[in-house]
């Protein structure tokens, strides 16, 4: 409904962004030009990557999270509101998918089924990462993304069979994900 809804109101065609005048324009290093927007975004990734490591390990609201995933009936019987920190954890995603979703609005581009267009990717890297980790993920995005850029490069006519291809390769080796918890 949300992407009818935005079809409806602001067309089928992709949206013009203009990125501030700060955000723009190459850096030289090197000998190669790094586009200051992506310099941002690695900025804001590993920023948003480290903050969320000391969360997760180093906070209280980290081990009620921890304790309410593995078992959520002993953590209530220890006293910690699982509801609460479920809602929390749940909020705290759903800001953190926001603010990608609108960081990434400038490379992928904006339309109203810019969602579903990359939902597939989402899910790969979260696959292919593992559950119950932070790193997983991270380090699946970064294989699996540099896996399809390349290919795409080098081996157009491929297309995106290359990314599935990996995927099948890296859960072959690594059933339970690249870090995730093994059973």
């Amino acid at each position: 409904m949300a992407i009818a809804g935005a079809t409806w109101i602001f067309g089928a065609s992709q949206q013009p962004v203009r990125l501030p005048a700060y955000l723009r324009g190459q850096v030289h290093a090197a000998g190669v030009d790094f586009g200051v927007y992506r310099i941002f975004l690695l900025a804001v990734v590993v920023a948003l990557t480290l903050a969320l490591a000391l969360l997760v390990e180093r906070t209280k609201f980290g081990a009620q999270v921890r304790a309410a995933v593995d078992d959520a009936r002993a953590a209530r019987g220890l006293g910690i509101e699982v509801d609460r920190v479920f809602t929390t954890a749940f909020a705290l995603g759903s800001g953190l998918a926001g603010l990608g979703g609108a960081l990434g609005i400038e490379v992928l581009g904006l339309d109203s089924a810019f969602p579903l267009k990359f939902m597939v990717y989402f899910l790969l890297v979260v696959v292919v990462g593992g559950a119950g980790t932070l790193r997983g993920p991270l380090l699946a995005a970064m294989i699996l993304g540099v896996c399809d850029v390349a290919a795409k490069y080098y081996l157009p006519q491929a297309g995106a069979f290359t990314i599935y291809a990996v995927m099948v390769v890296l859960l072959l080796a690594f059933p339970a994900g690249l870090l995730g918890r093994r059973t």
